[in-house]
């Protein structure tokens, strides 16, 4: 469903991603591990059309998406919800809400529908609907930009550290979420640094270091993998 080969970028004289090579089949859940700095976010942005690969391919089915605009991007289905929420504060929730399914403006039905699906997954932004998405806690926050990436209607979704700066206790709801949200039938790509939380929804997984590749496998492989327990579990 997602396939990149060689995909090379560079800011300047620094090489951020050198050579990527990894694919999602469809309805998996593939999870990108990697330090700050590695080249995730990079990475992300580059698939979602906000930065020019120098190098190499990306496919989303059929569709070469190599110099498509971010919106056509999100049209074709591959939405990306981006480290750090990228919220609009001062607006309501609905209101951010409501830009996520910008592509689809003229199908107001549609996201009459996208709307409900959110709520009934996220309850509490039903009820917080009118308030200032700054004013919410950082949890709530992470769920309304994860909800706004799903008025997109993604067929393949690019989360990036959804678990940052949040309490243990909601980064196990957020993991769940995101596993619920995977068996309905969305491919996710998802960054994180929390390798064991994310290891455990997994189908497979990738490590990025330096902008490349370096590790690849299934759940249970990296779970047990010796470099991987070091570097990103603690054991």
């Amino acid at each position: 469903m997602l396939t990149l080969e060689n995909v090379s970028l560079s800011y300047g004289s620094f090489r951020a991603l050198d050579k990527v090579t990894l694919h999602a089949r469809e309805g998996e859940l593939v999870v990108l591990l990697g330090s700050n700095g590695a080249g995730k976010s990079s990475l992300f942005l580059t698939m979602s059309g906000l930065h020019k690969a120098a190098a190499g391919s990306i496919r989303f089915g059929a569709q070469e998406l190599t110099g498509r605009k971010p919106s056509q991007i999100v049209a074709d289905g591959l939405v990306h919800c981006p480290e750090g929420r990228k919220l609009f504060p001062g607006m309501s929730v609905l209101k951010n809400l409501l830009l996520g399914a910008y592509v689809h403006r003229r199908d107001q039905a549609g996201t009459r529908r996208s709307l409900e699906e959110v709520f009934a997954l996220f309850p509490i932004l039903d009820e917080k609907k009118n308030d200032a998405a700054g004013s919410l806690s950082g949890g709530q926050q992470q769920m309304v930009a994860l909800a706004r990436a799903l008025m997109g209607r993604p067929k393949a979704l690019l989360l990036d550290e959804p678990s940052l700066g949040l309490a243990p206790l909601v980064v196990k709801q957020m993991f769940e979420i995101i596993a619920r949200i995977n068996r309905a039938g969305t491919t996710i790509l998802l960054a994180e640094q929390n390798a064991y939380a994310a290891l455990n929804i997994a189908s497979r997984a990738y490590v990025l270091e330096q902008g490349r590749i370096v590790l690849e496998g299934g759940r249970e492989e990296l779970l047990n993998n010796a470099q991987v327990r070091r570097a990103y579990i603690g054991a």
